[in-house]
């Protein structure tokens, strides 16, 4: 761990450092399910979201670069893992609805973020800190509201709903391997019910 950087409370160190990370993230996930998607609804949520994220990343690289703070390679780096071990790992067990609405917790986080700091911003009479971020809030907020009407009205075909996200052959292994869990589960939960 170092320091804060010099002209930024440790608060909006963290907090940017923070954001490199989650927007790498939510720029190569979102990515990942688009293109797993291929087409269907939430595609074009998806693509549009993991767009923005990339340009976010752009001006924000010139935003931080004022005040000494860079957030690459290593902060997108946590980033771009996460997303990767999410990709080959947890997606792969989820069903297309699932991916959907966990991937609307992907842009909440980044644009709970980014109201954050530009409230920190403000608090430290950084009025041009606070613009950026509270403009890239609103943006990144609208994003969100068509991720999660994309899956929200993933409901409205309950079959596709279910379907798992990933079709090659890892996927359906991954998706019946969480089936099994879920069952498992649920025949616990009733045999508890029952001696109750």
């Amino acid at each position: 761990m170092t320091g804060a950087t010099p002209g930024l409370h440790p608060a909006q160190n963290r907090g940017l450092r923070e954001l490199y990370s989650a927007v790498r993230q939510l720029a190569e996930h979102w990515t990942a399910l688009a293109d797993r998607l291929d087409g269907e609804p939430g595609t074009l949520e998806l693509g549009a979201g993991a767009d923005a994220a990339r340009t976010l990343l752009v001006e924000l690289a010139d935003v931080t670069a004022s005040y000494g703070l860079y957030g690459g390679p290593a902060a997108q780096g946590v980033g771009s893992r996460a997303a990767g071990l999410r990709t080959a790992v947890l997606d792969r067990t989820l069903e297309r609805n699932q991916a959907l609405r966990l991937a609307v917790l992907d842009v909440q986080h980044v644009t709970t973020l980014l109201a954050y700091l530009a409230q920190v911003a403000r608090a430290g009479g950084d009025e041009p800190l606070a613009e950026t971020c509270g403009r890239w809030e609103r943006r990144l907020r609208r994003l969100e509201a068509r991720a999660r009407k994309a899956a929200i009205l993933a409901g409205a075909d309950p079959d596709a709903a279910i379907a798992p996200l990933d079709r090659g052959a890892l996927g359906r292994a991954g998706h019946r391997a969480a089936l099994t869990v879920g069952t498992v589960g649920e025949w616990i939960d009733r045999r508890v019910a029952a001696r109750r």
